[in-house]
């Protein structure tokens, strides 16, 4: 069978990181009898330099029939004028609300070869295994009105932050079932105490964990989490949120880790279940690593594209059902770096310093 995929390439390190995911998922294919017919659109600011817009028709036209999209990053110091009219960062924005995608699924897990890698004391890393589910499609970057003006005072600036019952939900039940399939364990993050939304969120997650008798249900200030997670980040294991405390906890989540370039991602339109994406109908998944485009590395040929091309096998696993190839991309990430190959963002004075390239091609001659 072959499989339809829309790749975004975009700017700063996204080509490069993007190169090495394919070559591991052609390699995957391979191995397992699985086809990919790849077709490239523009993204981001190469984007805005060609058409005027981040996210030109011609790529959105793309998603249409696509059975997943794998994205590498957009913009860079060229594109980053706060007063500009369009911004690369208006396309993540714009697939994110086209595709529906509001379930941002983004794992992460401390290699035991890593351990090392993190500022955190290794005793604490022992195990841990989180999943971050964050809301992707509402909140404070969605919300209106959303301004700068000036008034007679000076300037303002506001952003609104606003959720509905039926955002909150749907997000809320992604949380709940992947904890079914996990420790049981779900912590919610708000901001109950001086946010309205936040009390509304927390009201209607108590509500919902009667569905989910076998589910522990425990409620968390985002502030609070930010320090819990480093401090006992064993005890976690899904932990859900609206969409800028998910993205903060998240990158901080990555210090676990031991880089943002370890960590990948998955937004989806529905529950993930092993074998496809549940809920999603045919609307595409979007697939892309955690990290930035990193300008100040571009070229350098040191970006880590294991968040990629975990990102990568995410996709083969949750949007293609290839559970096979998926195992196979994720047991070979495991064994390389127990090998002791290292991009120097994970480096920490042993192993074997590898370039962009060697790494794809180590996990790539593994799966």
């Amino acid at each position: 069978m072959k499989f339809k995929i829309t790749v975004l390439p975009g700017d700063g390190v996204g080509p490069e990181v993007i190169a090495e995911a394919l070559k591991v998922m052609d390699a995957a294919g391979a191995r397992h009898g699985h086809e990919f017919d790849l077709t490239y659109g523009k993204i981001g600011g190469i984007a805005i330099d060609e058409f005027g817009t981040a996210l030109p028709d011609e790529t959105a036209e793309m998603f249409d029939g696509a059975d997943a999209i794998l994205f590498g990053a957009v913009g860079g110091p060229k594109w980053d004028d706060t007063r500009a009219a369009v911004r690369p960062e208006d396309a993540i924005l714009a697939m994110r609300k086209n595709l529906d995608a509001f379930a941002n699924l983004r794992p992460v897990k401390v290699y035991p070869s890593l351990i090392n890698s993190s500022p955190v004391k290794p005793h604490l890393l022992e195990g841990v295994d989180i999943m971050v589910v964050r809301e992707l499609t509402s909140g404070l970057y969605f919300g209106s009105p959303k301004k700068v003006w000036n008034t007679s005072r000076g300037r303002r600036g506001v952003d609104t932050l606003k959720y509905t019952e039926k955002e909150i939900v749907r997000i809320l039940r992604v949380g709940f079932e992947l904890a079914q399939s996990r420790r049981k364990l779900l912590t919610s993050m708000d901001k109950a105490n001086v946010l309205a939304s936040g009390r509304l969120w927390r009201e209607i997650a108590t509500e919902m964990s009667e569905e989910y008798p076998d589910v522990e249900l425990e409620h968390i200030y985002a502030d609070n989490l930010a320090m819990q997670i480093i401090r006992d980040p064993q005890h976690y294991d899904v932990i859900v949120g609206e969409n800028t405390f998910g993205d903060i906890i998240s990158d901080e989540a990555a210090v676990l880790a031991g880089s943002l370039g370890m960590l990948p991602s998955a937004s989806l339109a529905g529950t993930p279940k092993r074998g496809g994406v549940g809920g999603g109908g045919s609307v595409p998944a979007l697939y892309e690593p955690i990290h930035g485009s990193a300008p100040d590395i571009v070229g350098q040929g040191i970006a880590n594209p294991i968040g990629t091309i975990l990102s990568m096998s995410m996709m083969l696993r949750h949007s293609l059902g290839l559970d096979d190839a998926a195992d196979a991309v994720e047991r070979s990430v495991e064994g390389v770096l127990d090998e002791g190959y290292r991009t120097p963002d994970i480096a920490s004075g042993d192993g074997n310093l590898v370039d962009t390239t060697t790494m794809g091609d180590v996990i790539a001659g593994g799966v």
